[in-house]
């Protein structure tokens, strides 16, 4: 996966530009985001690329030592799924 990485986004684009993927966050402090919207184009469904993009909100999520509130129903089973996400996961 070839994701792009803006603040608060991580996406992938096809060449042509069409979005193919992308997880969203939303600051609620300084510390803590909510990941708010996971998307993935229908073409490209089952193939596993929003647990990848949930498992970059992740990385991404540590490396800036922030905590997240998986508020999006996507992203709140795959918490619910990982115990290895339960570090950053705010509650």
């Amino acid at each position: 996966m070839n994701l792009i990485e803006e603040d608060l986004r991580l996406y992938e684009k096809e060449a042509n530009g069409e979005l193919k993927a992308e997880v969203t966050f939303s600051p609620v402090s300084d510390s803590v985001w909510a990941l708010d919207h996971t998307y993935v184009n229908p073409a490209y469904r089952g193939q596993g690329l929003a647990q990848q993009l949930v498992e970059a909100a992740v990385a991404k999520a540590r490396r800036e030592g922030k905590q997240i509130i998986p508020s999006c129903s996507y992203a709140k089973a795959q918490f619910e799924r990982v115990p290895e996400y339960a570090d950053i996961w705010y509650k």
